[in-house]
C-alpha cells in the first residue's frame, strides 16, 4: 500500500485529470442516485470507495476528503492525524518523527501538491475531521452537497 501511495502522489497530475473526467458523471446522475436513495446506497458505495482510495492513497475513510487540496496525499494518514500541515517534528530528510521509516505524509503532500493544477489548495486551511462520517463516503457527501437539492413537492389543499 505505501508503494501505490508514493506512486499516487508523484503521478497527482494524472490522478487530479481521471476525477476531473469522474466528478462531472458522478454530478449528473445525482438525480438517479438521489432517487435511490442516498441512505441505500451509502454501503455498496462506500465500500468501493474504501477499496480504491485504499489501494491507491492508504485512504482512512474519514468522510470529508481533502485529497484534491493536499497533492492526492492523505493527511489522516500522519500518525497524530493532522489536517493542516507537518507538526514540527519533521526530520531533516523529511521523514516522521513518530514512524522514522515513513515519510512525512505532508512532505508528500507538498510535493504532490505542486504537481497539480490546484497546487494552492494546499495553502487553505481545512476543517477538524468531523468523527461523525467516519467510514463513510465521501462521494455521496460531495453528491448532496453539490448535486441537484430534491424539489419539494407542492402543498395539497
Amino acid at each position: 500500500m505505501y508503494a501505490l501511495r508514493l506512486w499516487s502522489v508523484r503521478r497527482a497530475r494524472l490522478v487530479e485529470r481521471v476525477y476531473d473526467l469522474f466528478e462531472p458523471v458522478l454530478v449528473a446522475a445525482a438525480p438517479l442516485l438521489a432517487r435511490l436513495g442516498y441512505a441505500r446506497l451509502e454501503r455498496p458505495v462506500a465500500a468501493i470507495e474504501r477499496g480504491l482510495k485504499g489501494l491507491l492513497f492508504d485512504c482512512q475513510m474519514c468522510g470529508r476528503c481533502i485529497l484534491s487540496s493536499t497533492g492526492m496525499s492523505c493527511p489522516m494518514n500522519c500518525p497524530k492525524s493532522l489536517r493542516n500541515g507537518p507538526c514540527g517534528g519533521v526530520r531533516e530528510n523529511g521523514h516522521c518523527e513518530v514512524k522514522p521509516e515513513m515519510k512525512c505524509a505532508w512532505v508528500q503532500a507538498w510535493e504532490g501538491s505542486r504537481r497539480m493544477s490546484a497546487g494552492d489548495a494546499i495553502t487553505e486551511r481545512q476543517p477538524p475531521v468531523d468523527h461523525r462520517f467516519k467510514g463513510s463516503s465521501a462521494w455521496l457527501r460531495l453528491l448532496r452537497e453539490r448535486g441537484p437539492k430534491p424539489q419539494k413537492s407542492p402543498a395539497r389543499s
